[in-house]
């Protein structure tokens, strides 16, 4: 993220914790429900349940956030259909 900045880049990145931070856009599974899962999974271990018998997970939260405040840094401007598709928008 640093080096996108120095040089004036647009970038996206796959989780919103470095939108977050500054980054500009970012299109990836949910940390949140992810790390929720693992606790699940971890739950059911501990029960008892063999890891070999757990299915395998895939990620089915997919978020889209946008940082208003670096598109202006970069001085892009962000499509209101973009916009009202992201489940978050940071100002």
């Amino acid at each position: 993220m640093a080096l996108a900045s120095r040089y004036a880049v647009p970038a996206t990145y796959q989780f919103r914790e470095i939108t977050a931070a500054g980054g500009l856009i970012s299109y990836g599974p949910s940390l949140t429900t992810a790390m929720r899962q693992v606790g699940i999974y971890a739950g059911k271990i501990l029960k008892g349940a063999k890891p070999t018998d757990l299915p395998v997970m895939q990620p089915t939260k997919f978020e889209l956030v946008i940082n208003l405040k670096t598109a202006k840094t970069l001085g892009l401007t962000i499509p209101p259909s973009l916009l009202a598709t992201a489940d978050e928008v940071i100002e």
